[in-house]
């Protein structure tokens, strides 16, 4: 070979990639210590862009086309390498090919919660993720804070080292946002169109890359704070109590056994209390007291000496309480319930009754 054709081999004439991978953001391309020709062809095809490096310092952007590697059209690199002196000498630098195409359906996430402040919880930590599109739009700030020096810098190591300043930026967005927790959920759409002026300027500024979608697919809470909404969320559709306890009755007694039995004790006590309440009205205004439905029929007017002297038996006043003889005489025993003992008999004034009850 001869000297002739051994320089023409050396020097490179024409510079071209093809990204076939789809992965690829960066790429350096190959120069193994050859020196590009002067007035060699760069070609650069949509959706990339070149970047030239000489001695460290970021030279020259080309865009989509075909370009003639000369003094003329690199101004940057000529003044770095002394050509426009009339040095014409072949060249060596490095040349990246950035992908400026839309990268789309890139996963992000929190691997940690996020503490914020929220209206309704005060401060509360807050897990999220979703999806989000990218283009590059600064290659030599991207080459600098991300890609580096790279020869084939693929999408899964951009999502590696963006994943963390992208989840940090969305917090400082989220939280000048102000959005409550609570309403999150009912936002993701325009939540996220409304972060991405937020996001935007710092992707840009940081890193050379622009955040053309943001989506939020999902926001979540501890789980004691969901339990805590839940339990929020049952008490307003319970409503109200008294239909609650009487579906429950309802339901337990149709289970029968246990549930039944379980069921009549709230039963037994709304009773009692209602009737209670009824015997007390009446007190107060002379006239007897309307039965309970199911419960003990009125005392005649005069029917015993007990009733002309407004006593009542331990019998008569478990029946009025709808409660055992038993929890009657126990109440007695305690003192709480203010009670005669005449011989064998043992007799309970209705105002005692009433100041029991009154507690």
């Amino acid at each position: 070979m001869s000297i002739l054709g051994f320089i023409k081999k050396e020097l490179i004439e024409i510079i071209e990639w093809t990204d076939d991978s789809r992965d690829t953001l960066s790429y350096r391309w190959p120069d193994d210590d050859r020196q590009i020709k002067n007035g060699a062809q760069l070609i650069v095809r949509e959706s990339q862009t070149v970047q030239f490096v000489a001695a460290g310092q970021y030279a020259d952007l080309f865009g989509p086309g075909k370009h003639t590697l000369s003094t003329q059209n690199i101004p940057v690199l000529s003044t770095i390498l002394g050509w426009k002196y009339g040095f014409e000498s072949p060249f060596k630098c490095d040349v990246y090919y950035l992908n400026t195409r839309l990268f789309t359906g890139n996963k992000w996430g929190t691997s940690n919660p996020v503490m914020m402040r929220d209206a309704d919880f005060g401060v509360v930590r807050l897990r999220a993720f979703g999806t989000y599109d990218f283009r590059i739009v600064d290659p030599p700030k991207f080459l600098k804070e991300v890609a580096g020096t790279d020869q084939n810098f693929r999408l899964d190591e951009f999502a590696d080292t963006m994943r963390s300043r992208i989840v940090s930026v969305f917090t400082e967005a989220l939280a000048k946002a102000g959005v409550p927790a609570l309403d999150v959920a009912t936002r993701y759409s325009e939540l996220g169109e409304a972060l991405l002026p937020i996001i935007n300027p710092a992707m840009t500024g940081k890193y050379g890359i622009e955040i053309t979608s943001f989506v939020l697919e999902n926001v979540s809470v501890p789980p004691e704070v969901e339990e805590a909404i839940d339990k929020r969320s049952s008490m307003s559709v319970i409503g109200n109590l008294n239909d609650y306890v009487k579906y429950q009755m309802g339901h337990g007694m149709g289970e029968g056994g246990e549930g039944a039995a379980a069921a009549a004790v709230p039963a037994q006590m709304a009773m009692g209390f209602g009737m209670a309440q009824e015997m007390m009205r009446s007190m107060q205004t002379g006239a007897p007291a309307a039965p309970a439905a199911g419960g003990p029929p009125p005392l005649p007017a005069a029917a015993d000496a007990a009733a002309t002297l407004d006593v009542l038996t331990p019998e008569q006043a478990a029946q009025a309480l709808s409660v055992s003889v038993e929890d009657v005489m126990a109440a007695i025993t305690a003192g709480d319930l203010k009670a005669r003992k005449i011989g064998n008999a043992t007799r309970i004034a209705r105002s005692a009754l009433e100041e029991f009850l009154r507690g």
